[in-house]
C-alpha cells in the first residue's frame, strides 16, 4: 500500500500544472455562465416589459412582493420601511445594465426604485447600480453609495447614508487607498456606524453599501481580468506560467469598518436574481395564506376594495391586504423575523 502510495505522490512541478489546468477549466465555467445570464436575459426582455407594462394597473402590486419577501431580506425590512412600501412604493425594475458592455460583466445589475410623493423623501426615483469587479485575489460585486434627499428629521437611517456619500467623494480624491483611514469623513462614518450597532438597520441602509470586501475601481478591475487572461493564454499554450509575487505591505485595513450595509451584496443579489424574476408568485403568495387560495367571489371583493380605495383617495394600509382582502381593525401580523 504504501509503494502505491508513493507511485501517486506528485511533484511539485505536476501540482503546478495541474492548478493551472483547473484554473483554466474555472475561467471556462465562468465565460460559459455569462453567456447564460446573456442569452437569458435576451429571452426574458420582452416578458419583462410584457409584466411592467400589466402589473402598472394593478394596486400596490410592487409593495405586496417585497411584504412577502424572503428573510434574508425581510430581516432588514423595518415596520417604518414597511410604512414607505405600503403608502408611497409604486414602480420596480432590475436591469443588466453591462450585459453588452464588453469592458464590464453581464453579472453587474441595479435595482431602481420608483415613489410618488411622500413624507420621508424628496426622490421619486431611486436607483442602486451594482458592478461585478475583480482583483487578484477577489470577486463580487461593489456599488457607489447613492445620495437619498431626505426630508428634515425623516431619515430613517440617522445619518448614515448621508455619510456614505460623504466618505466616497472623499475617496475618489484620495489615489492612495491605504491613507483613507486618516480622512475625516472616514473616521466620522466609522464613529456613526459604531454608535448604531444596537439599533435596526433600515433598508435604506441598502443604498450606503460599497463592498463585501472594499471598493474596486473600474481600472484596477480591468488591470486584474487583462492579466489573468494573459496568464490563461500562457496555460493553453503551453507556455511556463510566472508564479505570483507575494505583496511585502499587507494591507491591514479593514474596510467593513465604514461599510453601512454588511452583506448589502446579498440581500441585492436575492431581489436581482429571485424576487425580480418571480415577483408574480411573490403576489400570489400574499392570496394564498394558511394553504387556501382565493375564489372568484374574493378575489371580487379584493378588486372592489382597491377601487373604493383608490376613489375615494384614503391611504392603503397594505399590511391589511394582506389578509385575503379584508381590512379587519388591526392588519395581520409580519412575518417573524431573526433575531
Amino acid at each position: 500500500m504504501a509503494h502505491d502510495h508513493a507511485e501517486h505522490e506528485q511533484t511539485p512541478e505536476q501540482l503546478q500544472v495541474q492548478f493551472e489546468q483547473l484554473s483554466l477549466l474555472e475561467s471556462e465555467f465562468e465565460d460559459a455562465e455569462s453567456e447564460v445570464i446573456r442569452k437569458a436575459e435576451a429571452i426574458k426582455a420582452p416578458l419583462y416589459k410584457k409584466r411592467t407594462d400589466f402589473v402598472a394597473k394593478v394596486p400596490h402590486f410592487w409593495s405586496l412582493v417585497f411584504e412577502q419577501c424572503p428573510q434574508e431580506v425581510e430581516n432588514f425590512i423595518q415596520p417604518t420601511d414597511s410604512e414607505v412600501f405600503a403608502e408611497c412604493f409604486e414602480t420596480f425594475e432590475v436591469s443588466r445594465f453591462e450585459v453588452d458592455d464588453p469592458k464590464g460583466s453581464p453579472r453587474s445589475f441595479s435595482l431602481k426604485f420608483g415613489f410618488s410623493e411622500n413624507e420621508w423623501f424628496e426622490d421619486k426615483t431611486l436607483e442602486k447600480k451594482f458592478w461585478y469587479r475583480h482583483t487578484k485575489d477577489w470577486d463580487g460585486l461593489v456599488s457607489e453609495p447613492v445620495k437619498i434627499h431626505w426630508k428634515k428629521g425623516k431619515d430613517l437611517t440617522s445619518g448614515l447614508t448621508d455619510a456614505a456619500v460623504k466618505l466616497h467623494e472623499a475617496r475618489q480624491k484620495t489615489t492612495d487607498r491605504k491613507k483613507e483611514v486618516s480622512l475625516p469623513e472616514y473616521k466620522e462614518l466609522a464613529k456613526k456606524i459604531e454608535t448604531a450597532e444596537d439599533a435596526s438597520v433600515s433598508f435604506f441602509g441598502l443604498f450606503a453599501f460599497v463592498s463585501g470586501y472594499r471598493w474596486v475601481s473600474a481600472e484596477e478591475s480591468e488591470t486584474a481580468v487583462k492579466h489573468d487572461k494573459e496568464q490563461l493564454a500562457k496555460i493553453r499554450a503551453g507556455e511556463k506560467v510566472d508564479e505570483e509575487e507575494e505583496e511585502d505591505d499587507e494591507d491591514p485595513q479593514d474596510y467593513q469598518e465604514t461599510e453601512v450595509f454588511p452583506g448589502g451584496d446579498e440581500v441585492a443579489t436575492i431581489i436581482a436574481e429571485d424576487m425580480w424574476p418571480n415577483a408574480l408568485r411573490y403576489y400570489k403568495q400574499h392570496f394564498e395564506e394558511d394553504g387556501g387560495e382565493f375564489d372568484d367571489e374574493e378575489l371580487s371583493d379584493l378588486d372592489v376594495d382597491m377601487d373604493e380605495d383608490d376613489e375615494s383617495g384614503e391611504e392603503v394600509d397594505i399590511r391589511a391586504l394582506v389578509g385575503k382582502g379584508k381590512k379587519g381593525d388591526e392588519p395581520p401580523a409580519k412575518k417573524q423575523r431573526k433575531a
